[in-house]
């Protein structure tokens, strides 16, 4: 997975932490628990504001 993989993370997230409002993760963890899942294979720094804002909007979207 990269970090254009938007979806695909955030049914990972959605599935690795089925408790959690992604409304209430804060980007320091989002990052950390992106970098941290097992399929992912991209820079770490190549995430910016703008990715994990999708990213958290398609974690809203797999949760309703």
């Amino acid at each position: 997975m990269k970090w254009t993989d938007s979806l695909d993370i955030a049914i990972e997230l959605c599935d690795l932490y089925p408790d959690t409002d992604p409304k209430t993760v804060r980007f320091t963890d989002l990052h950390k628990w992106i970098t941290e899942l097992e399929e992912f294979d991209d820079d770490p720094q190549r995430s910016n504001e703008k990715i994990l804002e999708a990213i958290i909007l398609c974690w809203m979207d797999e949760m309703d």
